[in-house]
C-alpha cells in the first residue's frame, strides 16, 4: 500500500505541475466520484505551489471546491437512479478495483439517516466518508440543490485547509496526509461536536411558541 501511494503522489504531482489548475479539477472531481485520489495530496501540493508564487489560494480553493461538487453530483445521480441493493451487488463484485468496502457504504449510510442532510456538509471535512456520503444521498432523494450547496461550501472550506496546509508547510508538504490520519478522531468528535449543536439549537427552535 506504501508502494501504491507513493506512485499516486508521484503521478498527482506530474499532474499539476503540467497542467495546474485543471489537473487539480481533474483529480479532485476523481476523489468524489468514488475514484482514490486522496485529496490529502492533491491540495496541499497545490499549496505548497501557491507559497512558490504558482497558484493563488483563493483560486486554488474554488477549484477544488468546485470540483468536488462535479464529483460528487456524479455520485449522487448513481444513487439516485441505483437501487440500494444494486449498488451494495456492485460493491462486493468490483469494489475492490476502486477501494471501497461494504463498510465504507454502510457507515456513509448510517451517517446520513442520523444526522441527515447537515452531514453532507461536515462529512466533507472527514476522512474516507466524505468520499462516499453523496451515494446514500441519492438513495435517499436528498433534495438536489441543498445537496449541492452544502457539498460546495463544506468541500471549499476543506480545500481552504488543505491549501493553507500546504502553503505552510512548503516542501514538507507530503506529511500533511499522516497528521491528519492521526488526528482524524479528534476531528471526529469536533463534528460530533457541531452536529449536536446543530441539533440543539433547532429543536430550540421548534420549541418555541
Amino acid at each position: 500500500m506504501e508502494g501504491i501511494l507513493t506512485h499516486l503522489a508521484g503521478f498527482i504531482v506530474a499532474v499539476i505541475e503540467r497542467i495546474g489548475y485543471p489537473g487539480v479539477f481533474v483529480l479532485m472531481t476523481l476523489e468524489s466520484a468514488l475514484i482514490p485520489i486522496p485529496s490529502e495530496i492533491t491540495i496541499p501540493f497545490a499549496g505548497y505551489l501557491v507559497s512558490l508564487n504558482k497558484m493563488n489560494i483563493h483560486i486554488l480553493a474554488f477549484t477544488g471546491g468546485l470540483a468536488n461538487l462535479a464529483g460528487s453530483v456524479a455520485a449522487y445521480w448513481i444513487g439516485f437512479w441505483a437501487e440500494d441493493r444494486l449498488i451494495r451487488r456492485w460493491i462486493k463484485k468490483h469494489g475492490k478495483l476502486l477501494l471501497i468496502t461494504e463498510d465504507d457504504y454502510d457507515i456513509s449510510e448510517r451517517w446520513f439517516k442520523k444526522y441527515g442532510d447537515p452531514i453532507i456538509f461536515f462529512s466533507r471535512l472527514m476522512p474516507a466518508v466524505r468520499t462516499f456520503i453523496s451515494l446514500p444521498a441519492g438513495v435517499a432523494k436528498m433534495n438536489f440543490r441543498r445537496f449541492c450547496i452544502l457539498t460546495f461550501i463544506g468541500s471549499t472550506i476543506w480545500s481552504y485547509f488543505l491549501s493553507y496546509v500546504g502553503f505552510f508547510l512548503g516542501n514538507n508538504w507530503s506529511g500533511i496526509e499522516g497528521y491528519y490520519r492521526k488526528f482524524e478522531h479528534l476531528i471526529v468528535f469536533i463534528f460530533i461536536v457541531l452536529i449536536l449543536w446543530y441539533v440543539t439549537g433547532k429543536l430550540r427552535r421548534l420549541r418555541r411558541p
